[in-house]
């Protein structure tokens, strides 16, 4: 079969990616799959500035941000191990997963 299988992870922890990836890593290698990665991909950030008060200070404001991260893995020389193995896997909730074929 052998062909080149792409996976996104994103997730707002970056603990919870880099688990989620040393898992998916733990489960394609016995198969006698080659992993390439995990590549980190650049953080996305959001600020969010609230004022404080409603009326009065309109000086006085709060900034909230939020953080999404990324990381890539490239799954090469897979086999129906290798696709059975990824697709009875359980990731936590919070990350979200993307597959490419």
């Amino acid at each position: 079969m052998s062909q080149k299988i792409r996976i996104k992870l994103k997730s707002f922890d970056h603990n919870l990616v880099d688990k989620s990836v040393e898992k998916i890593i733990k489960t394609v290698k016995p198969t006698g799959a080659i992993v390439n990665g995990p590549i980190p991909l650049p953080t996305n950030k959001k600020i969010f500035t609230v004022l404080r008060s409603t009326f009065v200070n309109k000086k006085s404001r709060e900034q909230f941000e939020l953080n999404s991260h990324k990381r890539l893995l490239d799954i090469y020389s897979s086999s129906v191990k290798t696709i059975d193995a990824l697709t009875e896997l359980e990731l936590p909730s919070g990350v979200e997963v993307e597959i490419k074929l």
